[in-house]
């Protein structure tokens, strides 16, 4: 039996560190204000007072984005369908994001009024534009770890993590509670109608990002990790901008000039994002990450059936602006990832987390 025919206990979801697996361990969200999330937008809202698009700047805590949403267009009146936001939010958290409302230009909310225990909108501006989907920059996050075993090697994992960066994982909760939305997603790809536009795509990330962190832990298990091979995809870093580099004596990019721009982080060495058309790495590379997923060819078919196309994304994260303080023996780390990185990816490299739930 392959391993996407059999039950949730068997996907592997235990990834290959950057170094090994952390001994010391840390309680994590025993309350929502152990996990603060700020989001970046990357630009300011276009103003006009009369624009019919409202942004809300909203703090919300213990709640998630969509019932935040939902809340919002009960005040205002509306089908939540005309609320907007750039990305989704911890539950277990507090957090702070943008939100858009469509009315129209003659309807007038007073926000002011908007009163939640869970959520609180403290700006409001007009626009003549809404809010997209996947629009932010970044997210700023402030994490709180009670009771940290081990001190020492804590603080040399940060070290590293500082200067070196960590796998750039999609985190565990992409593939729901008991990688059950891989179970779903393999049931999806074998026939089963999923009609919720919204699982759908659930489920088609969670395949997707399935078979990309197969192959990161596939190179990190085989010292691949920054170690350039012949038709490695690089991307320009904070870009999606990518090229295959292939050897070639008449090239003046050459090795040498690759790996310097790989080790200053201008480039980045990356792993598919799986879709339809041609493999975009050549060579070694395209014969390394076709075995890391040899046997997930119902995934691989299934998202390239579902029309998604072969895409790239980073194999390393660097985490930027990392601080941390203790205080006794808790630990609080700051720090800023790019829109669709993990928080948990991060913790993962530092300490083993017990969370609200374990």
């Amino acid at each position: 039996m392959s391993e996407v025919d059999s039950t949730a206990t068997s996907w592997t979801l235990d990834w290959a560190y950057q170094q090994q697996a952390p001994q010391a361990t840390a309680q994590f969200k025993q309350q929502p204000e152990d996990f603060g999330v700020v989001e970046v937008l990357g630009f300011e809202p276009t103003l006009e007072p009369k624009g019919q698009h409202h942004w809300l700047w909203v703090e919300k805590r213990g709640a998630n984005t969509e019932f935040v949403a939902r809340e919002l267009a009960n005040f205002a009146g509306v089908h939540p369908k005309l609320i907007s936001f750039s990305g989704l939010k911890d539950r277990h958290a507090v957090t702070q994001q943008w939100f858009s409302v469509e009315l129209p230009a003659t309807q007038e909310v007073d926000w002011q009024q908007f009163s939640h225990p869970e959520a609180s909108i403290l700006r409001h501006v007009r626009s003549v534009r809404k809010l997209k989907r996947g629009t932010h920059a970044a997210n700023q996050f402030t994490i709180c770890l009670r009771v940290v075993s081990d001190k020492d090697d804590v603080e040399a994992r940060l070290t590293q993590v500082q200067q070196h960066g960590v796998p750039n994982y999609f985190g565990e909760q992409r593939f729901g509670h008991r990688a059950g939305n891989l179970d779903r997603a393999s049931a999806m790809f074998a026939g089963k109608r999923v009609k919720d536009r919204n699982l759908r795509s659930i489920l088609l990330s969670a395949a997707r990002s399935y078979v990309f962190n197969q192959v990161v832990s596939a190179r990190l298990n085989q010292g691949l990790a920054t170690r350039l091979l012949d038709g490695d995809v690089c991307m320009l870093r904070g870009t999606q901008s990518f090229f295959c580099w292939q050897p070639d004596a008449d090239d003046a990019d050459s090795r040498e000039a690759i790996e310097a721009r790989l080790a200053s982080g201008d480039l980045q060495l990356s792993a598919p994002l799986w879709g339809r058309g041609r493999m975009l790495a050549q060579q070694h590379a395209a014969e390394f990450e076709q075995a890391a997923i040899a046997n997930l060819s119902t995934l691989c078919e299934g998202l390239e059936k579902a029309g998604l196309k072969q895409e790239r994304r980073a194999l390393q994260l660097a985490v930027e602006g990392l601080t941390w303080a203790w205080q006794g023996d808790d630990l609080t780390l700051s720090f800023e990832l790019p829109s669709g990185a993990f928080a948990t990816s991060v913790l993962r490299e530092i300490v083993q987390v017990q969370t609200e739930s374990t």
